[in-house]
């Protein structure tokens, strides 16, 4: 099976050609080339396909094998993929993923694309539609809430506050003074597995520098700590605005580079800019 290799800002995925190639168990292929020592190492596999309803399709998978959503800089590494390598000359593109359409604005310098805008669409803030059950937050609320902005959640014995925002999956934003010494590894599982996010979640440790600039580590579910989140950076700009820390233009600062969000509030869209990176073509045998 031919593959390539691509990373946006470090959150790097194996792509498929399915205008080309045939892959009949992704959920096995996914943890198969994603492991870093037996396979070819990723965040994840991603599958670009022809679409009845888009000009292409995107099939992500997590690097243990389970099915995502959406992923911000997986869909910029789709869209220099399908120009680069011929299946398209247009500059405006549409992709369609389980979390609905997404639309795409292609730079491109001496024929190959450089950066990527996207239109990550609307973020949602409803409990349910997150999804996250405030009851099981674990502080006793009686009230029904229409959003979890900075609301106490207790993990592993501990209290912090967290903000849940959807981005086509569910991100809880948790801001620390101090994310470098984070032991991510330790927290991050009891994040991912609260009972107050059925679904799991990605948790975003985030630290505010100014009006504008936010950095942030994330532990994404079913891939462990990555150095770079798409949408993670989104629910976190749209976070940092409902918290009032920022305006709404945020550059976030991610382990593996920056990524410029701005969230049209009139239009109540969320618009990601960055880059998208070939890192190698390659060949592997998917027999076991």
């Amino acid at each position: 099976m031919k593959f390539t290799k691509m990373q946006g800002i470090g959150n790097d995925y194996v792509y498929v050609n399915c205008f080309q190639e045939k892959v009949e168990h992704p959920e096995e292929l996914a943890k198969k080339v994603s492991d870093r020592h037996f396979g070819i190492g990723s965040d994840g596999l991603i599958l670009i396909k022809p679409s009845q309803v888009a000009d292409f399709e995107m099939d992500m998978y997590n690097a243990d094998g389970s099915r995502g959503s959406m992923c911000g800089n997986g869909i910029r590494c789709v869209a220099k993929y399908v120009y680069d390598y011929g299946l398209t000359d247009k500059t405006e593109i549409t992709v369609s993923t389980p979390s609905g359409i997404k639309y795409l604005e292609l730079e491109v310098k001496e024929g190959k694309v450089s950066t990527i805008k996207v239109n990550m669409g609307t973020p949602e803030l409803e409990p349910e539609k997150v999804p996250v059950i405030p009851e099981n937050l674990g502080k006793d609320e009686e009230k029904e809430k229409k959003q979890i902005v900075n609301e106490p959640i207790w993990v592993n014995g501990q209290e912090y506050h967290i903000t849940a925002v959807s981005m086509g999956n569910p991100h809880g934003i948790v801001y620390m003074d101090d994310i470098k010494n984070l032991d991510i590894e330790k927290t991050g599982p009891y994040f991912e597995n609260h009972p107050a996010f059925p679904d799991r979640v990605n948790t975003e440790f985030v630290k505010v520098l100014d009006d504008h600039t936010v950095e942030m580590r994330v532990w994404e579910r079913g891939s462990g700590e990555t150095l770079a989140c798409g949408t993670g950076a989104c629910a976190v700009a749209v976070s940092s605005i409902l918290n009032g820390y920022t305006k709404d233009r945020v550059t976030v600062k991610l382990l593996g580079g920056d990524l410029d969000i701005f969230w049209d509030r009139k239009e109540n869209q969320v618009y990601m800019t960055g880059p998208a990176q070939v890192v190698f073509d390659g060949e592997i045998e998917t027999e076991h």
